[in-house]
């Protein structure tokens, strides 16, 4: 894709052109792994690190100087991800696995579960994904905000997004409505998105 293409994709996408949008995802997405796996991190923390680079760039869309130049900013952004990714779990203490076998033997669930229980989990990862990945850009975007570690504020996020803190968990409960239909269309009944 040449210079002018992807200026054209992301100049449309900034204004809410969904199949722009999907034309950048499509065409980076292989870019924005391949950075994040050269960190070493974690498959969850490589996935964070992915998912907060779309989101930084749903942010700053509008905002990019030198549309042309997208893989470059791309590169940049998974790299501050990944790095970090890294620092907060160097702050996170690690749990013994005794403490934790004797923590989730108490009513909790421990992943003792077989290869079958966690091929399954795998799957509803893949499908609750594809579902996420069909939500309009802001949608991605509030979710993002509101998962996020650290946490957000409502504040930070009506900042952002430019959506009044009144409407921020009115809007959550709708696209979460709209992630569980499309699971239970998918055929995923049990996944929770509460």
């Amino acid at each position: 894709m040449d210079a002018a293409e992807v200026a054209g994709l992301v100049r449309r996408a900034a204004q809410g052109d969904q199949r722009a949008w999907q034309g950048i995802v499509d065409q980076y997405s292989s870019l924005v792994w391949s950075v994040a796996r050269g960190f070493r991190l974690s498959e969850a923390q490589t996935a964070d690190a992915v998912q907060t680079t779309w989101l930084r760039l749903v942010e700053h869309l509008a905002e990019i100087r030198e549309p042309e130049r997208l893989p470059g900013w791309l590169r940049t952004t998974t790299r501050r991800a990944c790095l970090a990714t890294a620092r907060q779990s160097r702050r996170e203490r690690p749990v013994d696995a005794a403490e934790q076998s004797s923590a989730f033997d108490h009513g909790g669930h421990l992943d003792d579960a077989g290869p079958e229980t966690n091929a399954l989990r795998q799957d509803q990862q893949v499908l609750i994904r594809r579902a996420v990945a069909t939500l309009p850009p802001r949608h991605r975007a509030l979710l993002g905000m509101l998962v996020s570690s650290p946490p957000v504020s409502y504040e930070e996020i009506s900042a952002g997004l430019g959506i009044p803190v009144g409407s921020i968990g009115p809007t959550r409960a709708r696209i979460l409505g709209r992630l569980r239909t499309a699971l239970e269309t998918a055929g995923l009944h049990d996944a929770a998105l509460n």
